[in-house]
C-alpha cells in the first residue's frame, strides 16, 4: 500500500516536470523566430525593437530556469560518470539519494532562499525594464529564481521515491515508457 502511494507520487512529480519540461520547450522554438524578426527588422528595415529584443532573455531563462526540473527528471544534468554509469541499480539508488539529500536540496534551497528578498523587493517595486520601450514586467522574470528551486526540490522528491522503490525492488511500479524528449 505505501509503494503504490509512492509511486503515485512519483508519478505525479514527474508528470509535472514533463508537463512544465514540454510546455517551456516550445519557447526555444519562437527564441529562433523572434531572433530572426529582430534581425531581419534591423538589417532590411533598419528599426530596433527593444521589447522584442528583451523578450528573447526572458524566454532564455525561462528555458534554462524552469527547464532544470525535466532535466534532471530525465537525468541530463551533468554529472561525473565515471564511478556512475558501471554500477549496479541499487548502487545508483544510493549515490542518488545520497546526492539529492546533500547536495541537490541544500543547493535548490539556498539559491530559494538568497533570491526571496530580491525578488519580493522587484514585486513590491513592479520592477521593469530599465530601457525605454522594454518590458515592463521584469518582477516575473525573477520570480523564476524562486520558482526554479522549487521544482527542482519537487522532482528531487521523486528522485528520492524512484531511488526508494529501486532499493526495495519495486521500480516496475514507476517504470515509464521511453520517448522521445522536446529538450
Amino acid at each position: 500500500m505505501q509503494s503504490n502511494r509512492l509511486s503515485q507520487l512519483v508519478k505525479l512529480l514527474d508528470g509535472l516536470s514533463e508537463w512544465t519540461g514540454r510546455v517551456i520547450s516550445w519557447l526555444t522554438l519562437l527564441m529562433v523566430v523572434v531572433t530572426f524578426i529582430i534581425v531581419v527588422m534591423r538589417y532590411a528595415f533598419d528599426m530596433g525593437n527593444i521589447a522584442l529584443q528583451e523578450s528573447v532573455i526572458y524566454m532564455h531563462s525561462f528555458v534554462f530556469l524552469l527547464g532544470a526540473a525535466y532535466t534532471l527528471k530525465h537525468d541530463g544534468h551533468v554529472r561525473v560518470d565515471i564511478f556512475y554509469r558501471p554500477a549496479s541499480e541499487r548502487t545508483k539508488a544510493v549515490i542518488n539519494i545520497i546526492g539529492t539529500l546533500f547536495l541537490l536540496f541544500p543547493v535548490s534551497i539556498f539559491i530559494g532562499y538568497i533570491s526571496w528578498e530580491y525578488v519580493s523587493t522587484s514585486w513590491a517595486l513592479k520592477e521593469g525594464s530599465q530601457e525605454a520601450g522594454g518590458i515592463p514586467y521584469r518582477y516575473l522574470l525573477k520570480t523564476t529564481l524562486i520558482v526554479m528551486p522549487a521544482l527542482i526540490v519537487l522532482q528531487g522528491i521523486a528522485e528520492l521515491g524512484r531511488s526508494a522503490l529501486v532499493l526495495r525492488g519495486e521500480s516496475h511500479l514507476i517504470e515509464e515508457n521511453v520517448t522521445e524528449h522536446p529538450l
